[in-house]
């Protein structure tokens, strides 16, 4: 069931009038009927890879329960039997991590692991089923805070599955903490219309980026992409700018439908963008986009693995015999490497996107070391590090490395992606994108205005965000009339401008198979 159709429209109206009709204490019952119904409408086969991470991950919460209840019941000086049951504890958790991500790498990376080693492909296709990583990525993450003893493991099974299979964001996420959306997922709530209203704004501002925009711009980026060796260098450096432009609106368009349906329900799920358009570095790119999965990333992969003993080790050595810079960043270098290494493969098994993962942390590598040099060189030139156009080019300095990123990302392979690299600087042909060629792409002069208008709103929507101002605020303090047209009038335009003909049909979101 698409966000973008009208039986999802339907299903969350009804949902929400059964939610709120019903007791406080059961509503969380609701919620879970419309959720496991929302998955069933992707199909019964994809029910069973839900059910699997489920009943794992419940069972290894409760299992780690019972075992550090066991050794907090043990004394203090039987360090035997304690050391014992830590051990075991490690095992659950080495357990569940090889049960769901083996299941994650056997869909998603199997077929490209016989063509690597140059062995005979499965007899059987394995589903792709919707959002898999999403939720895989959030029940783990409750297993390792379990075992961490951040929390105790959730006793109710179904609560937990409401937990795992939370409608709104099994599309593509946010990536949500257990207790930060557990909780709010089993509190009975009453009717709250001004959390309708802000749900329905937020959600109305995604629906414009993803239908009026995104949806727009994809068109030029298939037509270019599908046919790449047609074009010249101005056409392809066009093409992958609105590649940017509708990854973006499309991504975070639709995690704003997301927090926007779940906060109709009263339920406040976590923050994903955090304008990332104004981002001054590649590090700071990355903690403003896709936030939860860069929070995840963070507190399982990268800490565990900088503060582990044998990374200790390697520090002190690199620190003993090699001088300057480069010998204290080597540990947590491997471990920066290691998370874009996995964020590069969470994208495919391909190779372009381990190259998009190592020029990643390549950069924010080179950053680190040359951070001395860049401070003496801005004293040397007397460069006010607060000032406007100081920000205005590290901003642009991102940009473009964001945008070299881009072509490995959505081009068909490494070559076509260095080929297309080539042509961007060796064959402008810059005319092309005034004589007439940018229109025989697939969008008409009016649809351009429209993405080019739409993109200035986001723009300006965003500076005034990142300037500090609250848009909710501001309307709060306005008459209801005027809160009521914010949701309206964007509802206007989407009902005008997010179609492109009676024959067009609204493309998924691009991460909704990840």
């Amino acid at each position: 069931m698409s966000f973008t159709s009208g039986t999802f429209l339907v299903f969350v109206l009804a949902a929400l009038a059964a939610y709120y009709l019903t007791p406080k204490r059961y509503q969380w019952i609701i919620l879970l009927i419309a959720s496991y119904g929302f998955y069933l409408t992707g199909g019964v086969g994809a029910m069973g890879y839900l059910l699997f991470t489920t009943l794992t991950t419940w069972l290894a919460g409760r299992v780690l329960g019972a075992l550090s209840d066991r050794r907090k019941a043990l004394p203090k000086e039987d360090k035997v039997r304690q050391e014992r049951i830590k051990r075991r504890k490690k095992w659950v958790v080495l357990a569940i991590l090889l049960a769901n991500f083996g299941l994650l790498y056997a869909v998603k990376y199997l077929d490209f692991t016989a063509d690597l080693l140059h062995l005979p492909r499965p007899g059987f296709e394995l589903l792709l089923p919707l959002g898999l990583s999403f939720y895989m990525f959030q029940s783990v993450g409750y297993v390792i805070d379990c075992y961490r003893g951040k929390y105790p493991p959730e006793k109710n099974l179904a609560k937990f599955a409401l937990f795992v299979s939370f409608f709104p964001q099994m599309v593509q996420g946010p990536i949500s903490r257990f207790g930060d959306l557990a909780p709010q997922l089993t509190a009975g709530k009453g009717f709250d219309a001004d959390q309708v209203k802000y749900g329905i704004q937020l959600a109305m501002w995604g629906y414009f980026k993803k239908l009026v925009i995104s949806d727009r711009a994809g068109v030029i980026v298939a037509t270019v992409f599908g046919n790449y060796t047609q074009y010249r260098g101005a056409m392809i450096f066009a093409a992958v700018l609105f590649y940017c432009i509708q990854l973006y609106c499309d991504f975070s368009g639709g995690i704003d439908i997301t927090r926007g349906v779940a906060q109709m329900f009263g339920i406040h799920l976590a923050e994903n963008f955090r304008r990332p358009l104004f981002a001054t570095s590649l590090a700071d790119y990355w903690r403003r986009w896709h936030i939860t999965l860069g929070q995840w990333m963070r507190d399982y992969v990268f800490y565990p693995m900088s503060l582990s003993k044998p990374l200790a080790r390697l520090g002190k050595w690199t620190r003993r015999h090699i001088k300057g810079k480069l010998g204290k960043i080597i540990p947590t270098s491997i471990a920066t490497f290691t998370v874009y290494f996995f964020i590069g493969i969470w994208h495919g098994a391909e190779l372009r996107y381990f190259l998009f993962g190592f020029w990643n942390g390549g950069i924010i590598t080179a950053s680190l070391l040359l951070e001395g040099w860049f401070q003496r060189w801005r004293e040397g030139l007397r460069i006010k590090t607060d000032s406007l156009p100081w920000k205005l080019f590290q901003m642009a300095r991102t940009w473009a490395l964001v945008f070299l990123g881009r072509y490995l990302t959505r081009a068909g392979s490494v070559s076509s992606a260095l080929w297309m690299m080539k042509m961007t600087v060796l064959d402008p042909e810059v005319a092309a994108l005034w004589d007439g060629r940018m229109l025989a792409l697939g969008l008409n002069g009016w649809d351009m205005a429209v993405v080019f208008l739409g993109v200035a709103v986001v723009l300006a929507v965003e500076l005034y965000q990142e300037r500090g101002g609250h848009i909710r605020i501001a309307l709060e303090r306005r008459h209801w009339a005027v809160q009521w047209l914010a949701i309206l009038i964007p509802l206007a335009v989407i009902v005008v401008l997010g179609a492109m003909g009676g024959d067009y049909i609204a493309p998924g979101f691009i991460y909704q198979q990840y």
